[in-house]
């Protein structure tokens, strides 16, 4: 069985309908919101042209968690995902933001696992002991995350750096001195 033969195929219909080629079902948002959460690989392709429509279909499913309960991202860390829009950073403000997630993502599963250790242990079933754990994780989250992010913009800069020195390489191959300011 290939790689393809594992990605659960999903068709968008012109009337919008999903449909589930594996169940041979319509299946909502909320379903492909499940496929997410289970880390089930799936393709959603226009059924007409055969366009993938993967991306589209998580905004759209974003843009509902978004507007439901409390929502993950601020007004302003929005407007400053649009200003990326366009940049010249764009391609490695995707990169870094994905890093970043992942990073986080990995944190989790590291707390997730000292938690299933912790309640798998003796203090099992101790509502007192298990909230005075997730007490204690908090402070050591908080400080987790205050480090990582540091270390993040360290090296941001760091890349920033970099390309600014390649640039003036670049233009100094070219005949240019970008240090040097007009004189006029």
């Amino acid at each position: 069985m290939g790689k393809q033969d594992q990605i659960r195929l999903i068709k968008k219909y012109p009337n919008r309908r999903l449909y589930d080629t594996r169940t041979s079902t319509y299946i909502t948002l909320v379903d492909v919101k499940e496929l997410v959460l289970a880390h089930e690989a799936f393709q959603v392709i226009d059924a007409k042209s055969g366009e993938d429509l993967s991306r589209s279909i998580l905004l759209q499913i974003i843009l509902e968690e978004e507007s439901a309960g409390i929502p993950m991202f601020s007004a302003e860390a929005l407007a400053n995902v649009i200003r990326f829009y366009g940049n010249a950073m764009q391609g490695m403000m995707g990169t870094y933001l994905e890093k970043n997630i992942q990073a986080f993502m990995d944190i989790q599963g590291k707390l997730q696992e000292q938690s299933q250790a912790f309640v798998g242990g003796k203090n099992q079933g101790s509502q007192e002991a298990w909230t005075q754990f997730m007490a204690g994780q908090a402070p050591m989250m908080q400080t987790l995350m205050s480090n990582y992010i540091d270390q993040s913009k360290k090296v941001f800069m760091q890349m920033e750096e970099q390309m600014q020195n390649n640039a003036k390489s670049m233009l100094s191959s070219f005949g240019l001195n970008p240090d040097q300011k007009d004189k006029k």
